[in-house]
């Protein structure tokens, strides 16, 4: 009795503690939450703002012109209307350089202005950030409740302070919405039977997320997999349908292999591996970089497999993601907002742990945001950007006209900061995935079982 008379004042305690936490975590999220978004608004308004010139919206909207044959966008004596069309006005080169399908949602928006258009799209990418990570979350079995959205506020404006976020937003791009399209899909049950088709659908609208199948075959979602791959072989087959010669230009004539890859590799705006071999060596790099990417492809997939197989599945395709940046031959800055999964993952493995441990979690997290953030660019001398805070580290050295091949010391590093943090998280995820792995043969987990984040096997590095 006295034993039980003892759990019942601790329990007590235990949660009074949590309850003052996850009041911690609503006050601090709320705030962090207003001021980003305040700090949103003074971008958008101020002169020469947020919002003025979103390039990349509307390179999108005249491929929806051209999809609906509106002239003069559109000219049927091109050899293909939609890829030979030059692009916006004052933007010569800047043109359409995706699947074909992926300019017919925009038919149906090209009905609207740029200008109404413009704040529609910035309002749906700002919305995709606390979607996607409130949806992580859920994946990683925290409960719906108000630690649970105070972490989210947190998570939110901490991804909406960085740069890759603020140029997709800025540019009027659609990666934040691919994202959370396919953590959505991902996150589903597996016994849903359309699981995977949001993977299909994104990969028809850019071709990066297809590094999401084979992660589906190497976890044994075989149906999942066929699923993403029916979706995405009836993207190109409506392409097809709609727009015969630019998806022949594109699929048949291997306009898909070029994409935005040619004279564009050293740009500093590319954050990806071949843009270092590049960088440093622009005459004999290819070779290299396939070598290069082939290897942290298998390994990237095997880590992200071992995750999955240990119960972590946020890791698993995170991981996944990770590979497919550092892998693709043109990773722009604004392609990295999939580093907006880090702040679910090291907060609530940083939140789990104790000690040295959760302090190291917490700080990989705060580290993260300074590398990836939009700093004002005041501090590396930049007086042309009227807003002011929309340019991150990368570009502190000289860029454009080839000026990246002259980088060296210190710019090295700095101009390819997005890649090599991108690298160091990938060697760390390589390390955690060799802990699961030993794991795993030590108590491997019986076939048709899945563990999940609340049975998981148990994982000091992850956890304590």
């Amino acid at each position: 009795m006295a034993g039980n008379g003892q759990v019942a004042p601790d329990n007590a305690r235990h949660a009074q503690a949590s309850r003052s936490v996850d009041v911690c975590l609503v006050a601090a999220g709320l705030v962090a939450l207003v001021a980003a978004l305040a700090w949103y608004a003074h971008l958008v308004v101020m002169k020469s703002g947020m919002l003025t010139l979103p390039v990349d919206l509307n390179v999108y909207r005249d491929a929806g012109l051209v999809a609906r044959q509106v002239k003069p966008f559109y000219n049927p004596h091109l050899t293909s209307p939609l890829f030979d069309w030059p692009g916006p006005p004052g933007f010569p080169g800047i043109k359409f350089i995706y699947p074909p399908f992926a300019a017919l949602p925009f038919a149906l928006a090209s009905h609207l202005s740029l200008h109404t258009l413009s704040p529609l799209f910035a309002a749906a990418n700002v919305l995709a950030v606390p979607a996607t990570i409130w949806i992580a979350f859920g994946a990683l079995d925290l409960p719906i409740g108000p630690r649970r959205v105070g972490l989210t506020m947190l998570g939110t404006a901490a991804a909406l302070v960085t740069e890759p976020v603020l140029r997709t937003i800025e540019l009027g791009q659609v990666e934040l919405l691919l994202m959370v399209l396919i953590v959505w899909d991902l996150c589903q049950p597996d016994r849903r039977w359309w699981k995977g088709a949001g993977v299909g659908i994104a990969a028809g609208i850019k071709l990066v997320p297809l590094i999401f199948i084979p992660y589906l075959l190497l976890t044994r979602r075989f149906r999942q997999a066929a699923v993403a791959a029916g979706a995405f072989a009836v993207t190109v087959i409506i392409g097809f349908i709609v727009l015969p010669k630019d998806s022949s230009q594109w699929w048949l004539h291997g306009l898909f292999l070029k994409g935005s890859y040619a004279g564009n590799a050293a740009y500093a705006g590319n954050q990806s591996l071949l843009a270092v071999f590049a960088r440093f060596d622009n005459s004999a790099w290819h070779h290299e970089w396939l070598a290069t990417a082939a290897i942290v492809g298998v390994l990237g997939l095997a880590a992200a497999t071992v995750f999955d197989r240990a119960g972590y599945r946020m890791l698993g395709f995170a991981a996944a993601a990770l590979t497919g940046l550092l892998v693709s031959p043109i990773s722009w800055d604004s392609h990295w907002v999939w580093i907006v999964l880090a702040w679910p993952v090291l907060m609530y493995y940083g939140l789990k742990a104790s000690g040295l441990t959760r302090g190291l979690w917490l700080g990989l997290g705060v580290l993260v945001t300074a590398i990836f953030a939009a700093w004002p660019t005041s501090l590396w001398g930049e007086t042309q950007q009227g807003a002011g805070w929309l340019w991150g580290v990368i570009w502190a050295p000289p860029s454009g006209n080839n000026s990246e091949l002259r980088w060296h010391g210190f710019q090295l590093i700095v101009g390819n900061a997005y890649v090599l943090t991108g690298l160091a998280l990938f060697v760390l995820v390589i390390l955690l995935a060799i802990a699961q792995y030993r794991r795993l043969r030590r108590a491997p987990v019986a076939p048709g079982h899945q563990v999940t984040n609340q049975t998981q096997i148990h994982d000091p590095a992850l956890e304590r």
